[in-house]
This record gives C-alpha cells, structure tokens and sequence, in this order.
C-alpha cells in the first residue's frame, strides 16, 4: 500500500507539474501577443522601468562593488604564489562577466523587483482591481502585465552590465591600489584577453534569458496568486525560490552550450 502511495502522490504532483508549465507558457504568449499594445502606452513602459530598474541599481552597485572587491583579494592571493598576478585584471573581468555578473544580477533581481511585481500584481487582484479592469473592457494582461514584464525583460541586462561594470572597479581599487598590482598590465591584458562577441555579448545573453525568466514568474505568480493576504505571499515566496532554480539551471545549460567543447 505504501508503495501504491507513493506512485500515486508521483503522479499527482506529475500532473500539477505539467498542468503548470501548460498554463504558465499559455500566459507567456498571452503577454508576448500584447507586447504591441504598448506602442500607445510607452509611459506605461517607462513608469516601471524606474520601478524595476532603477530602484533596483543601489543594491545591484553596491553588491558589485563588495564581489569585486572579494574576488581581486581572493584572486591576488592565488595568483601571487605562482608569480602571475600581473593576470589579476583579466581573470576577474572573465570571471565577472562571463558568470558572476548575470547570474548574482539575476538572484538580486528576482529578489528586490521580482518579488515586488509578485505582491504589487497580488493585492490589485486581491483588492479586485484586475477584476475591474475586465468589467471596464480593459484587458489587465496588456494594461499591467505586459508593461512590467517588457520593463524586467529590458531592465536585467543593464543591471547585470553595471554590476560587471562596478565590480571590475571594486578588484580594480583592491589590486591596483592597495595590492600594487601594475595598472596597465591589469588594463592591457583584460583589454587582451575579453573578447567582445566570446565572453560579453555571451553575458548579455545570459542576462536577458535570466531577465525573462525572472519577469515571466514574477507575473505568472502575482497574476495567479490566491486573493488573500496568505496567498499573495506565498505567491511572492515561490516567485523567489522558482526564480533561483531557474536561474541556476539555465545558468548551467548556456554555460554548457557558450563554453562547453
């Protein structure tokens, strides 16, 4: 019996899985098919890119700044005892860019804005809102979906590029400043040794499908959540966990298909 349990409890949560990803990639061509209504509403658009975008780069600067930092103390004092610290400028920028960058852009991202389009999307249908929408003939998919999901979607790439950005300047003030690694071999050999189309355009990629996939959960949950102060935050908690899984396991997959033999 207990095993008959067990193939039973498999399959339920077998069928809620599948039921899920049915539904949500339903909602995802929902949104990408009111992607041009929002030629008329560009204030829409930009409203939450400040919502999402900017309000998020503090932390995303500050985080940069502190990884950076870390990385060229941890850098230098391995590199030094094979006498090529000299190479601490391009190892960090690679490690940064190619990795770091997207994927801690990527965590904090789903962690500041996308739990607040999670809540923000919850209590409007928790307090009726979206409902009123509809009853008005006005679609809540284009009206606020699609403005949010767009703004995350365009906002994860420039983050992620401050943040790289940022943290080569944090390894920088640590290795050259305080270290006394030589500054231009730090700059002429990162100059060297990161390749445009290899290594950034290869983040930027990573960055915009970590962008989607943040901003596709976050509003998938906040649009899906129970009408209740519980429901919207158990809704935002999964946007948060579903996220890093998401992240972490593409993360994986593009790294195997950028950088894999």
């Amino acid at each position: 019996m207990k095993i008959l349990d067990s193939f039973q409890r498999l399959g339920q949560n077998s069928e809620r899985l599948f039921a899920h990803t049915g539904a949500s990639s339903l909602f995802l061509l929902r949104i990408l098919a009111g992607i041009p209504s929002l030629c008329g509403h560009m204030r829409l658009l930009l409203q939450q890119m400040y919502s999402v975008g900017v309000q998020t780069l503090t932390i995303i600067s500050v985080s940069g700044l502190a990884v950076g930092m870390v990385l060229g103390l941890q850098m230098y004092n391995i590199l030094v005892d094979i006498s090529a610290e000299n190479t601490l400028g391009h190892v960090v920028a690679l490690s940064l860019v190619r990795e770091l960058g997207p994927v801690l852009t990527g965590l904090l991202f789903a962690g500041r804005a996308g739990s607040a389009l999670t809540a923000e999307i919850g209590l409007m249908k928790a307090t009726d809102q979206l409902a009123g929408m509809e009853m008005m003939a006005v679609d809540p998919v284009k009206r606020v979906i699609v403005p949010r999901f767009v703004a995350g979607v365009i906002s994860m790439p420039l983050l992620a590029a401050i943040f790289s950005a940022v943290g080569i300047l944090g390894s920088y003030l640590v290795g050259v400043d305080l270290l006394g690694v030589d500054e231009g071999a730090f700059w002429s050999r990162m100059q060297a040794h990161v390749d445009l189309y290899g290594d950034v355009l290869n983040g930027v990629i990573k960055s915009l499908v970590f962008g989607i996939l943040v901003a596709w959960i976050a509003v998938y949950e906040g649009y899906h959540a129970e009408a209740t102060t519980e429901g919207v935050s158990q809704a935002t908690t999964r946007t948060v966990v579903h996220s890093a899984f998401a992240i972490l396991g593409m993360d994986f997959i593009l790294t195997g298909l950028m950088f894999g033999d």
